[in-house]
């Protein structure tokens, strides 16, 4: 009979954490997915490339918010429980109050490593696909990318303006700058022109305009009857280089030993510099993988303590709002000693976890043997 309740409990808590998750991840991500919309028309990317993006970062989000979500599942999971008057029939039956915490604490070390594997695995190669395929992406320049009297700054060392443009794509009166390297930039103006594709890529056609080359406050104009821009030329304005999150756990930890121990433990990427100045952010970003995740115990446990009141108690809902906001105080303290970390050669905080684990622990024995 007791075996039929916890597993119970535990199929209980894992229905309502799959539904919550899932659905909150759902949520962000299509926020972030309509703010992705900006970078088309501000990168000139296509929409494809977005969405596979934003596909690629639904991992990312699902880690961020899976502590939460097995607080709030615990939470709901033993209210209801409560609320159905099933807690009072399951410590009438024999139930120890302690075994049950204890197995819904030591349950909850599965979602501890699912964090760790998407931490340390799914989300570093995820982000970093994302980052590749954007490198290696094409900038698409829309018909309609292009607005009248605005100035559109769709790549890296490119502006663009032009008077006006038909309903067919023809434009008129086009100005163009292209920053071709310091020091040198390179001014057009054509009369009219049009944006042509051709064997997968962009050409910009110019019509009765001129050219003016500035080198070193150098001016050297020239006159055209028709020429031809290739737009695959020039790179996409996005951010190509890496960021830590997107970098493997192994190249991280072989990047502190190389900094600390000058020994490279796993070949470290090429355009990673593995720098003195990196090695906070790459403490800050191996204390939210490795660390974080051990912060999971401490909130489960702080959901069970609603098992040591009952709704006909007076200050039964206050009580409820207190876990809520303990649980919810937790999780942030594992944000601020996430950063905490990068920023200090505190190695203390790296035991944070377990202390409040055990503080907590302790006190819910002492307040479970007041009760009794």
């Amino acid at each position: 009979m007791k075996k039929i309740i916890y597993n119970q409990l535990l199929t209980d808590i894992t229905k309502f954490f799959l539904l919550s998750s899932l659905s909150l991840s759902l949520i962000i991500w299509v926020i972030q997915a309509v703010n992705f919309l900006d970078y088309i028309s501000e990168d000139g990317h296509g929409l494809l490339t977005y969405f596979y993006i934003t596909i690629l970062n639904f991992p990312k989000i699902f880690s961020r918010i899976l502590p939460f979500c097995v607080f709030v599942s615990i939470f709901y999971t033993l209210n209801r429980y409560e609320a159905k008057n099933e807690l009072v029939i399951f410590w009438n039956i024999g139930i120890n109050k302690l075994k049950f915490v204890n197995i819904v604490v030591v349950f909850s070390l599965v979602f501890l490593f699912i964090q760790i594997f998407l931490n340390t695995l799914i989300v570093p190669k995820t982000l970093d696909t994302a980052r590749e395929y954007i490198r290696n992406s094409k900038v698409d320049f829309f018909p309609n990318l292009i607005k009248e009297k605005k100035f559109i700054d769709v790549v890296k060392n490119l502006t663009i303006f032009v008077e006006s443009k038909s309903e067919n794509g023809d434009l008129k009166n086009i100005y163009l700058k292209d920053q071709v390297k310091e020091g040198q930039s390179q001014i057009i103006y054509a009369e009219s022109g049009k944006i042509v594709s051709e064997n997968g890529s962009n050409f910009l056609i110019l019509n009765n305009g001129s050219f003016i080359d500035i080198n070193n406050n150098n001016l050297t104009r020239f006159a055209f009857k028709k020429t031809e821009i290739n737009l695959a030329k020039y790179s996409s304005k996005t951010t190509t280089t890496p960021k830590f999150q997107e970098l493997s756990t192994i190249a991280l930890i072989s990047c502190l030993y190389k900094i600390n121990y000058n020994i490279i433990l796993y070949k470290i990427p090429d355009y990673f510099l593995c720098e003195n100045k990196a090695e906070n952010d790459i403490d800050e970003e191996l204390f939210k993988r490795l660390i974080k995740p051990f912060f999971i115990p401490s909130i489960v446990l702080i959901a069970c303590f609603l098992i040591l009141s009952n709704k006909d108690s007076f200050r039964y809902s206050k009580f409820q709002n207190f876990l809520f906001f303990i649980g919810f105080f937790i999780i942030v303290i594992s944000e601020i000693s996430a950063r905490y970390i990068g920023n200090s050669k505190v190695e203390i905080f790296i035991l944070v976890p377990l202390i409040i684990f055990l503080i907590t622990y302790i006190f819910f024995m002492f307040r479970l043997k007041v009760n009794t």
